[in-house]
């Protein structure tokens, strides 16, 4: 019977889609200072070296303190910001490569602090990667990018509003996400940190043994998109 339970276990905490509670701290950014004015109009990329998005995955039901939640982390992001001659003539389009994410850096749980303890043992990290390639999850074999496409942005420099479209797993849904920009002369900086369901995703939160095992609906998810201006 133990060894029943530990297996199912093991399978929740490969599950890829936890849920987190929101957590305030988003990753440090290479610029500080609150951004007074958009670039000049044009094109431009993302610096896929200084840009990060993060999931934060946490267990749920009567057994889940036996599982671990998780933290896991992309820094292959890809993309163009189209700035205009306002925040609402702008826009974005990126592309998140499915295989790019890092699941439970010793780093990164540590800067995640006390819900993430220790470290996960490597065989454990690596399942949780391919359960969250599986069919099942994101279905990284056919559909091996995340896109994200602005529809609208509204708000100021300090307090955006990102209406986009979200396609993974080869299902599109809309979504907002607030954010803010920060930069120098030379860089610009999005960062955000916001609440993003599984069911908004077109995904079903994963349960075991009737719900002892499962994963809540709700994931935290944490960006910071620099772009390179000069």
């Amino acid at each position: 019977m133990f060894d029943r339970i530990a297996a199912a276990v093991l399978v929740l905490s490969l599950a890829a889609c936890a849920a987190p509670r929101p957590r305030p701290p988003v990753p440090q950014v290479p610029t500080a200072a609150a951004l007074t004015s958009l670039p000049a109009p044009g094109e431009y990329k993302i610096d896929s070296g200084v840009s990060e998005l993060r999931l934060l995955v946490y267990r749920a039901g009567p057994l889940s303190n036996l599982g671990h939640n998780h933290v896991m982390v992309n820094r292959g992001l890809t993309g163009i910001v189209q700035v205009g001659d306002s925040i609402s003539a702008s826009s974005f389009s990126l592309s998140v490569p499915v295989d790019a994410f890092v699941v439970d850096d010793a780093q990164s749980r540590q800067e995640e602090g006390g819900d993430f303890p220790g470290d996960i043992p490597q065989e454990a990290k690596a399942g949780t990667r391919r359960n969250m390639l599986s069919a099942a999850v994101l279905n990284g074999a056919e559909f091996p990018e995340i896109t994200v496409k602005s529809m609208t942005l509204t708000g100021t420099l300090d307090a955006l509003t990102a209406d986009m479209e979200i396609s993974a797993a080869g299902r599109s849904s809309r979504i907002s996400a607030p954010l803010s920009l920060q930069g120098d002369e030379h860089h610009v900086t999005a960062i955000g940190s916001m609440e993003l369901r599984q069911t908004a995703l077109g995904l079903t939160p994963y349960s075991l043994l009737g719900g002892a095992l499962q994963v809540q609906d709700a994931m935290q998810l944490k960006f910071k998109i620099t772009l390179a201006t000069n």
